[in-house]
């Protein structure tokens, strides 16, 4: 299992992402824009340029990745709502295990399923107050 930081912006992880990459170097291993989801067509022209996904490689085994808020979800930022653990598992029943095991007695953002961008995910916020992440990718953990 890997471990990675999952940031959230109030419309600002574009900005953010070119400053961490103009320090840490590297190339960003996606980039995709709200405009590119499915029904993206559907959002105003402003939540269209907000990103969806983003994630630069900051060491061996450490990718930062982040998010714009939607504010047409309902998203809105707030103290301890931009930082989420992301777990990168190598297997779905790991996925399963980790989310049910930590999620209980929490509040599940999104139950586990397979997303359009190819990975089985899930999100959470602990009885704690901790954000997290679980993800499982078939092709990444060949």
């Amino acid at each position: 299992m890997k471990v990675h930081p999952y940031l959230n912006f109030d419309g600002r992880a574009e900005e953010a992402f070119n400053f961490y990459k103009s320090v840490f170097g590297g190339e960003f291993l996606a980039y995709i824009k709200m405009s590119e989801v499915p029904e993206g067509d559907k959002l105003s022209k402003k939540e269209q340029n907000l990103t969806m996904h983003i994630s630069l490689p900051i060491g061996k085994d450490t990718v930062l990745m982040a998010s714009d808020l939607l504010p047409s979800a309902g998203q809105v930022l707030q103290p301890g709502s931009q930082t989420y653990l992301m777990l990168t598992t190598e297997s779905r029943q790991e996925a399963d295990s980790l989310f049910n095991g930590l999620s209980k007695g929490g509040s599940v953002e999104m139950a586990m399923d397979d997303m359009f961008w190819g990975d089985y995910f899930g999100s959470f916020i602990d009885k704690f107050g901790i954000r997290w992440m679980i993800s499982f990718n078939e092709e990444q953990s060949v």
